[in-house]
């Protein structure tokens, strides 16, 4: 997730001192790597979590926490430089709405743009991609805002970068549960269940 959270924040989006993010789900993995991450840019963040989550996503640096049971983030939010976006086209939509003239929204769960194509080498997809996220892109173009879609490719030096930032502090690992190395089984289908809320380690 750290890396997922290094190439969207940095490589896509250049996030810069004084902008304004939006992270979707910010006690999950990815969203609570690039909490801390856009806190290390010198972003202001805002993020979306459960109520009981709201401390948890404060400890890790959110300007502002929405807790999503009782508000509406685009009830409240505004002007935004960046969205990044993990939960599906619902929230996407609605996240194009808070973003300033030109701000970016970033989805990690699509639809796949014709930009993905080429990260791909594979030019002939473009159409395919572009039909795949004609809606999404023409509700960002009449809006001024910008969409992309974001799949993470592996990087070495990136991967020991980010490790410097975990081993000076400055990034922390969020844990949800750890199991025994026994429990492999059950710990897997904790995490395909959908109630990970963080790591999981397994011990020996």
């Amino acid at each position: 997730m750290a890396l997922a959270a290094q190439q969207s924040l940095v490589d896509l989006a250049d996030v810069r001192p004084g902008q304004k993010m939006l992270v979707h789900a910010g006690a999950g993995g990815l969203g609570s790597t690039a909490i801390q991450l856009a806190k290390h840019l010198g972003a202001y963040v805002a993020t979306t979590a459960h109520t009981r989550d709201i401390d948890k996503v404060r400890d890790l640096g959110a300007d502002e926490a929405i807790d999503y049971t009782t508000t509406h983030f685009a009830d409240v939010l505004n002007r935004y430089d960046v969205v990044l976006d993990s939960l599906g086209p619902a929230s996407l939509e609605k996240s194009l709405t808070v973003l300033k003239p030109g701000g970016l929204a970033i989805s990690v769960v699509g639809p796949p743009d014709p930009a993905f194509a080429a990260q791909l080498g594979q030019p002939l997809l473009k159409p395919v991609m572009a039909v795949l996220s004609r809606k999404v892109r023409s509700r960002a173009k009449r809006l001024g805002v910008r969409y992309s879609f974001f799949f993470m490719r592996a990087d070495g030096a990136q991967l020991k970068a980010l490790a410097a930032l975990y081993d000076a502090g400055t990034l922390r690992p969020v844990l949800d549960r750890t199991f025994n190395f026994d429990e492999t089984l059950d710990a897997l289908a904790y995490v395909e269940q959908g109630k990970a809320n963080g790591k999981i380690v397994i011990t020996h």
